[in-house]
């Protein structure tokens, strides 16, 4: 049997806030649309900077740092990811495919593409859209996507966390967009 030893922190080689913010990040925002749970809301945060992802929109009535909740379950994250508030999802994601970018909602539609077979394009950028707790991302919202992807489920709730689907989504995302 292999014996593994668990590596200090000093060993894992973590970046600094300024490295960090200096790193070539992955083409890739996040934008959260009406999440009500702060620590929701912490954790895509270090999900985000574990995948260097570029910034966090944050819309509607998510909650913005800095805030105890957020940063407890951040851990600092909220400091290292580049984010911005805006109010309105809709107009955020204008400001996106202004810029360039292909924006997906997260979320159970009629014509979604199963995440295991979406293969994103090297050299484009994408937002991922992630929606509230209850009512997922908002029909309007789905409805300026380009386009809709949904993690395949077999069980019987059909459902993730909102922190979970980010994490499952942005880990295949990092994971494609890095191979390429």
């Amino acid at each position: 049997m292999v014996k593994n030893r668990k590596l200090l922190n000093e060993e894992l080689g973590r970046k600094t806030i300024q490295e960090f913010k200096a790193s070539e990040k992955i083409p890739l925002v996040v934008v959260l649309d009406n999440i009500r749970s702060l620590n929701n809301v912490g954790s895509v945060f270090r999900t985000a900077d574990a995948f260097l992802v570029q910034k966090v929109f944050l819309c509607g009535i998510t909650g913005t740092p800095p805030h105890p909740e957020i940063h407890r379950s951040a851990l600092g994250a909220e400091d290292s990811v580049e984010w911005e508030y805006i109010n309105s999802t809709i107009d955020a994601l204008q400001i996106l495919k202004d810029r360039g970018y292909r924006v997906i909602s997260v979320e159970q539609t009629e014509n979604a593409v199963p995440l295991n077979h979406y293969n994103p394009v090297k050299g484009q950028g994408y937002a991922l859209i992630f929606g509230n707790e209850v009512k997922g991302v908002a029909q309007d919202v789905v409805d300026e996507s380009d386009e809709c992807i949904e993690i395949p489920q077999l069980g019987t709730k059909h459902s993730f966390n909102i922190a979970v689907s980010a994490g499952i989504v942005l880990w295949d995302f990092f994971v494609k967009l890095k191979q390429k």
